[in-house]
């Protein structure tokens, strides 16, 4: 059994996607849903401290090369992170129906 835990890191960028996605949820249904939400985005970051791999390489990034990232989901949201050395960096968290390779595309390839 695995027993190693890896810091977990959020990017500012995806700080702010947590922020949006507060904000956003809300506004459409209600604070007490958007906190719920956030709840559940939290814990299933949390859970990479212990099994960084466990995620699937998105398929966007998996077609130009860059199999080293990988995400988990809380439908529809997906997580966008890499595991470097001892740290998990979360880079995107974003509603899956969103045009997700311009998004990659945007935060990831063009840096």
């Amino acid at each position: 059994m695995n027993t190693t835990k890896y810091k977990v890191s959020l990017t500012p960028a995806a700080d702010r996607d947590l922020d949006d996605i507060h904000c956003y949820i809300a506004e459409m249904i209600s604070v007490g849903e958007a906190d719920r939400l956030i709840d559940l985005l939290v814990e299933k970051i949390g859970k990479l401290a212990e099994f960084p791999e466990r995620g699937s390489v998105p398929q966007e990034l998996d077609a130009v090369g860059r199999g080293q990232y990988r995400q988990v989901v809380q439908p529809p949201y997906r997580i966008i992170y890499r595991r470097i050395a001892d740290t998990v960096f979360i880079y995107l968290i974003a509603d899956g129906r969103r045009d997700m390779q311009t998004l990659l595309r945007h935060r990831l390839l063009s840096a």
